[in-house]
C-alpha cells in the first residue's frame, strides 16, 4: 500500500481495501453510486462505456473517477462477467450518522464467471464452472464446481485427455498453477495461482472439515492427492468469493472415465452439442431437443448430452420413463402444465445456503413446494417414475406458507416481506404505521376548531416529516404551541409537541419494523439450512422430470423410436434423419447405416453439397442421443458398445495458435489414430485435402489403412479422392457407399439418398456453377479438365496439375485375384472347382 498521510481519509480506506483485492475491480460503495478509482475506473470506463471524470486530488494526485448507480448493479455486473472479469463489491456497513471518520466499509462478496449464483447474472439453461487443474506427475488432476446448484466434481485423467475434458466441462473460470500450460475455451476467465497453494494436505484438511468427516474414503478420494489439492483450493476460493460457509456443497463425485462414452474436444466442436461453429446458441443439438419448462430440466439435458453414460441399465430406465410418457397424452400435457409454475428450485435452494436469498426467491420456494404433491399425483399414475421423490418436507412449506407474504417487496429493505400474524411484535409496529391516518384527521379537525383557520392541514412527506400547514396570510393566527418548521412562498409549516411527539413514534415504528423483519427473514433462512439436502433432492428429481416429459413431447413430434442395445460390435440405423437438419428443410431424405463385423468402414464418395457431411453427422448424432438414453429420430436403431467418437469434420487455421487449416487437420487425425479403440465411431471427412494432390491421396490412404488394419474402428471415411474406393477391393471389411446426383438440361439435382458403391464424378464444374463463378471461368475449367483428364491414365478422376504425368496411386493387385480373374466358373468341374479353391487358399497364406 503507497503511503497514506497525504491521502484524505476516504481514500486511505479505500486504498487499505483495494490492496487486499488487486486485479479485479472494486465496486466502492458511496451513497447511491458505486464508484470505481484510478486504474479501476479507467479500466470500467473503457469496458463499460461509462463516463471517467477527476474530482479533487489524495497523496498529491487527482483522482480519477468511474462510477454507476447502485439500483442498476447487476446490469453492470452482468456485462463485466461475460467479459471474463471479476468485481469486488465493498458496502457501507457502518452509520453514516454516527460515524466520525468515513463510514466503515466491507467487501461483502466477490463476482467471478465461476462463482455466479444472483438470477439476474445466470444462463437458466446453462452452469457456470469453475475449474481447478494441476498436474499430478503422470496424470493432471482436475476438481470443478457448480456453486450455483452445489455441485463438485472430481476426476484424474492423462495428459493427453486434458483437452476433450477441458472441452466437456466447459468452465466459466480456471485455477492452475502459473507455471501449467492448459487450453483454454473461448470466454473462460483464467485465475494463476502459486503452486504452493495447491497444497494436498491443506487441502485434505479443509475438505475434512468442511464435510465433518475423519477421512475422504467415502468419495474415493483419500488416496489421490491431487484431486485433494484441487478440490480444497475450489473451496476456499469459493468460500472466499462468497464471504460464507458452503453448506450445500454435501459431497464431491470422483468420475471414472470408462463410465462415459468420451467425445473429444473436436467432436463437441464439429457435432455442434451446444452452441454452432460460431458460437450461436442454435440452431444445436441441444436447442433442438430441448423441450425442457424449467431451467433445471434445461441444464440436466445439457449435461446428460455432454457426457452419455456406457450403462446400458441407465439408459433403458431412461428409455422407460420417457416411453411412459409417450403412452399417456393427458398426463403429460398436465404434467408439463403443472411444471411450468416451478421457480427454480435447485438455484433458490443454493442461495438459501449461501444466505444470498431474497424475498421472491423464498415465495417462489414456497408456491413450488406446494404445487409437488400434484405433481407427484400425476407420475403415479405411470409405472416408471418413484413419485416419493417428489413429496415435499412439511416443514420448510409450513414454514414459509406462514412467515412470507403472498407477494412479496423484491427487496428486503423496502419492507413487506414477513407475512401479518407470523411474529406480534411486527403486527404492533406495524399497526402504529397503518393507524397513523386515523390520528392525523383526528388532529387536523382539533386543530382547525382550536385555532380557527379553516384552511388548515396536517401532512407528511419524507423531507419535512410530519407538519401543520396553513397559508401565510392565516400564520399570524397560529397558536403559541406552534413552532414554525419550514417557509415557502405562500405558506409557512408548523410542528407542536403533539406531533413531534407522534412523529417520533411512527418514525421509530418504521425503523423498527425493517430491523424487525431483517431479523425475521434471517431467521427463516437459518431454520431452511438443515434443510438444503431434501430440496436439492426434490430439484434434481423435477428436473428428471421435466427432461423426460420433454423428450416424450419431442419424440412424439419428430416420430422418434426407441433404440436398442447390443452386446455385439456394430451398428444399425434404418430411415435415419439428421435431429437438426431434418426441421429446417421441406423434404428430409431419411438414410440407413449399417456396421457389422464384415462391414467396419464405409468409404463415402459424392458431390459437393451432396449430403455427405449431412450422412455423417447424423449417424454420429443418433449414436450419441442413443448412448444417452434418448429416443433417435429413425426407424429402426441397434447399437453395439460404443466407447468414443472422434470427428475430422472441417476446420480453419488457428490463427492464435500459429497452426494452420492443415497442420489443425493433422493434429485432430493423429489423436483419432493414436486414441481410437475397436469400439470407437470415427468420422473423417476429407482428409489430406489441405496439401498437394498427392501428398493429400497418400496420407489418406495411409490413414484409411491404419484404421482398417489396427483400429478396426466403426469408420465413416468420405473422401473426394477416387483412389480410396479401391480399398473395398484389398479389405472384405470395407464398402463403398455415395450420394448421388442427377445432371438434366444443363441442371444439377442431389439426391440426397445413400446407395451402395462409388460415386461414379464428383461434379465440382457444376456445383461451382451453382455458387455463381462466371461462365467464362467455367468453361475454361472445363477444357482445362479434359486435357487434364486426357493426361492422366484412364479412370483417374484427380489430378496433380505440376505432376501430371505422375501415374495414379494404384494398390498392387494380390496373386489370388489376378488368377480369380483368369477363371471361367461355367468351364470348371466340380473336381477342378475343389482343387482351385486349395490353391488360391494356399495363395492367400503365402
Amino acid at each position: 500500500m503507497p503511503d497514506t498521510p497525504a491521502h484524505t481519509p476516504m481514500m486511505t480506506q479505500y486504498l487499505r481495501i483495494k490492496a487486499e483485492h488487486p486485479g479485479i475491480l472494486l465496486f466502492y460503495r458511496m451513497g447511491d453510486f458505486y464508484e470505481l478509482f484510478h486504474e479501476d475506473a479507467e479500466r470500467a470506463a473503457q469496458l463499460l462505456d461509462i463516463t471517467l471524470t477527476t474530482r479533487g486530488q489524495s497523496g498529491g494526485q487527482p483522482i480519477r473517477m468511474a462510477g454507476v448507480p447502485y439500483h442498476a448493479l447487476e446490469q453492470y455486473l452482468a456485462r463485466l462477467v461475460r467479459l471474463g472479469e471479476s468485481v469486488a463489491i465493498c458496502e457501507q456497513i457502518g452509520d453514516p450518522h454516527t460515524s466520525k471518520g468515513p463510514v466503515e466499509r466491507k467487501v461483502v462478496r466477490i463476482v467471478t464467471p465461476g462463482t455466479l449464483t444472483d438470477e439476474a447474472l445466470l444462463d437458466d439453461r446453462r452452469d457456470p464452472v469453475l475449474l481447478a487443474l494441476f498436474p499430478d506427475k503422470s496424470h493432471v488432476s482436475l476438481a470443478w464446481l457448480v456453486l450455483a446448484s452445489g455441485q463438485l466434481h472430481a476426476s484424474r485423467i492423462a495428459p493427453a485427455q486434458l483437452a476433450a475434458e477441458i472441452a466437456r466441462i466447459h468452465p466459466a473460470e480456471m485455477l492452475l498453477p502459473e507455471d501449467m500450460d492448459a487450453p483454454r475455451p473461448e470466454g473462460c476467465a483464467r485465475v494463476v495461482r502459486p503452486a504452493w497453494q495447491f497444497d494436498a494436505a491443506r487441502g485434505r484438511d479443509l475438505l475434512l472439515e468442511h464435510f465433518g468427516a475423519r477421512d475422504l474414503s467415502a468419495w474415493g478420494i483419500e488416496g489421490l492427492p491431487g484431486i485433494q489439492a484441487t478440490a480444497g483450493l475450489l473451496l476456499d476460493y469459493a468460500r472466499h468469493t462468497q464471504q460464507s460457509a458452503l453448506p450445500h456443497i454435501t459431497g464431491i463425485t470422483l468420475e471414472q472415465h470408462d463410465a462415459f462414452v468420451r467425445l473429444d474436444a473436436a467432436a463437441r466442436r464439429t457435432l455442434e452439442l451446444t452452441e454452432t461453429l460460431r458460437g450461436a446458441p442454435a440452431p444445436t443439438l441441444f436447442s433442438e431437443l430441448d423441450r425442457c419448462v424449467t431451467g433445471m430440466g434445461g441444464r440436466l439435458l445439457t449435461r446428460w448430452l455432454g457426457q452419455p453414460p456406457r450403462d446400458p441399465a441407465l439408459r433403458e430406465a431412461r428409455l422407460d420413463a420417457i416411453a411412459a410418457l409417450m403412452n399417456a397424452d393427458a398426463t403429460r400435457r398436465e404434467l408439463r402444465a403443472a411444471l411450468k409454475s416451478l421457480h427454480d428450485i435447485e438455484r433458490i435452494t443454493a442461495r438459501i445456503a449461501l444466505r444470498s436469498v431474497r424475498p421472491r426467491d423464498l415465495s417462489g420456494l414456497r408456491d413450488s413446494l406446494a404445487a409437488l404433491p400434484g405433481i407427484a399425483a400425476l407420475l403415479a399414475k405411470t409405472p416408471s417414475f418413484d413419485a416419493s421423490r417428489l413429496q415435499p418436507p412439511p416443514d420448510p412449506l409450513h414454514l414459509l406458507s406462514h412467515a412470507i407474504m403472498t407477494e412479496p417487496s423484491v427487496l428486503l429493505r423496502d419492507g413487506g416481506v414477513i407475512a401479518a400474524g407470523f411474529d406480534t411484535e411486527l403486527d404492533k409496529l406495524r399497526a402504529l404505521q397503518s393507524d397513523s391516518g386515523s390520528f392525523l384527521l383526528e388532529l387536523e379537525a382539533r386543530e382547525r376548531e382550536k385555532s380557527g383557520i379553516a384552511n388548515l392541514k396536517v401532512e407528511y412527506n419524507r423531507v419535512s416529516g410530519f407538519y401543520i400547514e396553513v397559508s401565510r396570510t392565516q400564520a399570524d393566527r397560529a397558536p403559541a404551541d406552534y413552532h414554525r418548521r419550514q417557509t415557502l412562498k405562500n405558506v409557512e409549516r408548523f410542528i407542536t409537541p403533539e406531533l413531534k411527539a407522534f412523529e417520533e413514534r411512527y418514525l421509530s415504528a418504521a425503523e423498527q419494523s425493517l430491523l424487525r423483519e431483517r431479523q425475521l427473514f434471517e431467521e427463516v433462512i437459518d431454520a431452511l439450512q438443515s434443510h438444503i439436502p431434501a430440496l436439492q433432492g426434490i430439484a434434481a428429481a423435477v428436473a428428471e422430470v421435466d427432461v423426460f416429459a420433454g423428450q416424450s413431447e419431442w419424440a412424439l413430434e419428430r416420430d422418434a423410436c426407441r433404440p436398442q442395445y447390443s452386446t455385439e460390435w456394430g451398428m444399425e440405423i434404418i430411415a435415419g434423419r439428421h435431429p437438426v437438419v431434418e426441421p429446417r428443410v421441406d423434404h428430409f431424405i431419411a438414410n440407413d447405416l449399417r456396421f457389422d463385423a464384415s462391414r467396419r468402414t464405409l468409404v463415402v464418395t459424392g458431390p459437393n453439397m451432396g449430403g455427405k457431411s449431412t450422412y455423417m453427422r447424423q449417424a454420429a448424432l443418433i449414436a450419441l442421443m442413443g448412448c444417452c438414453g434418448l429416443f433417435v429420430p429413425a426407424s429402426r436403431v441397434r447399437l453395439g458398445p460404443i466407447d468414443q467418437i472422434f470427428t475430422r469434420v472441417g476446420s480453419s487455421d488457428d490463427l492464435a495458435g500459429g497452426r494452420s487449416t492443415f497442420m489443425v487437420e493433422m493434429t485432430e487425425t493423429a489423436s483419432i489414430l493414436n486414441y481410437a479403440t475397436e469400439h470407437s465411431l470415427v468420422l473423417l471427412d476429407e482428409i489430406g485435402r489441405g496439401t498437394s494432390t498427392f501428398d493429400g491421396i497418400s496420407i489418406a490412404w495411409a490413414v484409411a489403412r491404419r484404421l482398417i488394419e489396427h483400429t478396426h474402428a466403426a469408420t465413416l471415411f468420405a473422401t473426394h479422392y477416387f483412389e480410396l474406393t479401391q480399398l473395398a477391393v484389398l479389405y472384405p471389411a470395407v464398402a463403398n457407399v455415395h450420394l448421388d446426383a442427377v445432371e438434366t438440361g444443363g441442371k444439377l439435382t442431389f439426391l440426397h439418398s445413400v446407395a451402395e458403391g462409388p460415386a461414379s464424378q464428383s461434379y465440382g464444374l457444376q456445383v461451382a456453377k451453382l455458387a455463381g463463378i462466371p461462365t467464362p471461368v467455367i468453361q475454361q475449367a472445363r477444357r482445362k479438365l479434359v486435357e487434364l483428364e486426357e493426361a492422366q491414365v484412364r479412370d483417374l478422376h484427380q489430378g496433380d496439375l505440376f505432376l501430371n504425368s505422375t501415374p495414379p496411386l494404384q494398390p498392387e493387385p494380390h496373386p489370388a485375384l489376378a488368377k480369380l480373374e483368369a477363371i471361367t466358373p461355367d468351364n470348371l468341374s466340380p473336381r477342378e472347382a475343389l482343387d482351385l479353391l486349395y490353391e488360391l487358399k494356399g495363395l492367400l497364406d503365402t
